[in-house]
């Protein structure tokens, strides 16, 4: 299959563009439904339910992820990437294909079970980006492989919100057949990484329990803070993500349309930052303070999406969620750099796993957090999510403190 690639651009015979483009793929797929979710839920329970059953929708899928993530991870680092990559990409279309034919929530909810229970495409792409660079040059390419899916961020929500005019189902057939295009291009384009005498040479029982990963990392003590600001991150980032289409439609009245568009400039600041703006950055500040940099944009970014409850204004809104996502572009690559280069060679899938399994439990947290607090206040998940981000500052705080004393 490998020898239809040779035919190929020189370009795009790199494994790194290979994975760029099913990254593209992947959250173009993941973003196509965002517009539509809170109106297809709403067909199934009374508005004043809306914004908890979209909370509760992510909630479930980032359980199934906390105990697929890691064995996923660590059956890659055994069996290899390319296997599991293509596994996750085919629980992804059945996932989509069962979302657009729900006819109940309930259906909605077993959709995301079927997608989160093969949720693992990330850290076994995040693993073979450490199987094939070097220390150095990984946050560069995790920077890559951000702005493709900034790319796909940007083509996803415009589509959905397009697709949704014609039919509330039509995005999540059109994520399922971007789904298996993304399976049949790594089946056919994609070598695997870490060949047999790079592998892990043992898996046991305990290494496929969903939270002996998890333990393994915390137990590395760089890793232990990386984890630790990471969290954080992303609980803030997922009560804003869980929310803001809810929150665009009850305070400026935006439509699928709107929640779309505020959607691609989400991309277009991911392409802007994580492909351009973060590697200069990374050259000049290094992959540490980087993300403190990142950590303090998203703080402010926060700050003016509360604001918006008092000043309604689509302008501000738009703002403040560009300056959050430009925060996110500097962090997210560089702490992903700086977990994938303290770990062992032949544990980066595990680590990697663990990475998404720590995500998910801030996924399951976030979504009930900002459901709740937006019952109270639409303007408290992001009130709270500047503290939580605040908090996640002082983790890569430390980190670069650490990286000083080594240094010297």
């Amino acid at each position: 299959m490998y020898i239809t690639v040779l035919r190929m651009p020189r370009v795009w015979r790199s494994p790194k563009a290979i994975l760029a483009v099913s990254v593209l793929f992947n959250f173009a797929g993941f973003t196509l439904i965002g517009p539509v979710a809170p109106f297809l839920v709403a067909q199934f329970v009374p508005p004043v339910r809306v914004a908890i059953s979209v909370s509760a929708i992510m909630t479930v899928y980032a359980v199934c992820q906390l105990v697929a993530a890691p064995v996923l991870g660590a059956l890659s680092d055994r069996l290899g990437r390319k296997p599991i990559l293509i596994a996750t990409l085919f629980g992804s279309a059945i996932g989509y294909l069962v979302f657009g034919v729900a006819g109940s929530f309930s259906m909605l909810l077993i959709s995301r079970v079927i997608e989160g229970l093969t949720a693992g495409s990330t850290g076994a792409v995040y693993a073979y980006v450490a199987d094939i660079t070097e220390p150095e040059d990984r946050g560069k390419t995790f920077g890559l492989l951000g702005a493709a899916g900034g790319f796909g961020f940007l083509m996803g929500p415009a589509i959905g919100g397009l697709l949704g005019q014609i039919s509330l189902s039509a995005p999540a057939f059109v994520a399922a057949g971007l789904a298996i295009l993304n399976l049949i291009w790594v089946f056919i384009a994609l070598p695997d990484s870490n060949v047999k005498h790079d592998r892990s040479t043992s898996l046991t029982l305990h290494h496929l329990n969903p939270f002996s990963p998890l333990a393994y990392a915390l137990r590395l003590p760089l890793i232990k803070l990386a984890f630790g600001s990471a969290f954080l991150f992303y609980l803030a980032g997922t009560m804003l993500q869980v929310n803001i289409a809810v929150f665009a439609k009850d305070i400026l009245s935006f439509g699928p349309v709107g929640i779309g568009l505020l959607l691609c400039a989400v991309g277009v600041l991911d392409i802007i930052s994580q492909g351009w703006l973060a590697p200069k950055l990374q050259h000049r500040l290094g992959e540490r303070l980087t993300s403190v940099v990142g950590l303090a944009i998203n703080a402010l970014g926060l700050t003016m999406v509360a604001t918006t409850v008092h000043i309604t204004s689509s302008q501000l809104l738009f703002a403040a969620i560009a300056i959050f996502t430009l925060g996110d572009g500097f962090y997210q690559p560089s702490m992903s750099a700086v977990i994938s280069n303290a770990t062992p060679g032949d544990q980066q899938g595990r680590v990697q796993g663990a990475n998404q399994a720590q995500q998910s439990i801030a996924r399951i947290v976030g979504p009930i957090a900002s459901g709740t607090l937006y019952q109270l206040s639409a303007g408290a998940p992001y009130i709270v999510g500047v503290g939580v981000i605040l908090m996640s500052m002082c983790f890569a705080a430390m980190l670069q403190r650490k990286s000083k004393s080594t240094e010297s």
